[in-house]
């Protein structure tokens, strides 16, 4: 790990102003191969991914010398810059309250759908043009905790790697194989490997999904909370599935509705 000696203490440095580019745009993100991550806990499971970390910037006066610590002892097998950073130079660069005084710059992994390592009765999360971070990153800790085999997103309008999805995530952006595509390529796939498709949508075809059985290939489809799924999509799936509703409103979130159906399968296979 090499260091730099003296601290950063002008906002005008190119690094930092490298770090406030990565944060606000997708394309510089997408250009460079890297992202965000902010937060020891998260970095931690990032790296227990095995994401490489080319830099680190920290603000000993907020990580304190235990916090710093373990970051080295995190860092230490890697070839990790670190970078200590001023006060009101790390506020500027954080993207969130009670920062903990780490922020890092990770390689995330670039997965297609042929990456992925299927098992016997695979189940996948599938997500029609996500365009909020946080909802991609609260169904990826879903997916995490159920031990789903990806996330799957159909022509996203987030990049998977966004640093508020990371945030949302708490890091299980890094856990969980997840692959941007296209929706055509991934209803292709779909059939190659005999994976049945179920699409959370209302219409008249719709079926309870307590009805269902998700102990086989599974992927649950779905789409954004404005929208919901293209007809495309729906109709292209093998069965449409509902939540059923017991008070006025008609919808839940989207990243409540996928962790409910999620662990449904989950119960299912369990039993």
């Amino acid at each position: 790990m090499a260091f730099l000696p003296d601290p950063i203490t002008s906002p005008q440095n190119p690094r930092i102003k490298n770090l406030l580019r990565l944060q606000q745009k997708s394309s510089e993100r997408r250009a460079q191969g890297l992202t965000i991550i902010e937060g020891l806990r998260e970095l931690t499971i990032a790296r227990g991914a095995g994401v490489a970390v080319p830099a680190v910037f920290v603000c000993p006066e907020l990580a304190g010398p235990e916090r710093q610590a373990q970051l080295r002892e995190l860092l230490a097998d890697g070839d990790t810059e670190w970078f200590p950073v001023s006060k009101a130079v790390f506020e500027k660069v954080a993207y969130r309250e009670g920062s903990d005084g780490v922020l890092a710059l990770a390689r995330p992994p670039q997965l297609s759908l042929d990456d992925l390592q299927l098992p016997a009765d695979p189940l996948l999360l599938v997500l029609e043009a996500v365009e909020k971070p946080g909802n991609l990153g609260a169904i990826l800790r879903t997916a995490d905790a159920a031990r789903a085999t990806a996330v799957i997103v159909c022509d996203p309008r987030t990049d998977l790697f966004n640093p508020n999805a990371i945030r949302s995530s708490i890091g299980c952006s890094f856990t969980v194989p997840t692959v941007a595509t296209t929706r055509e390529t991934l209803l292709a796939w779909c059939r190659r490997h005999g994976i049945r498709t179920y699409a959370a949508a209302l219409t008249e075809q719709a079926v309870a999904y307590t009805s269902c059985d998700f102990r086989g290939p599974t992927a649950l489809v779905m789409g954004t909370e404005a929208d919901g799924l293209t007809p495309e999509l729906m109709q292209a799936c093998d069965q449409t599935i509902i939540i059923p509703m017991r008070g006025a409103i008609d919808s839940l979130n989207v990243s409540t509705a996928t962790a409910i159906l999620t662990f449904e399968a989950v119960r299912q296979r369990e039993g």
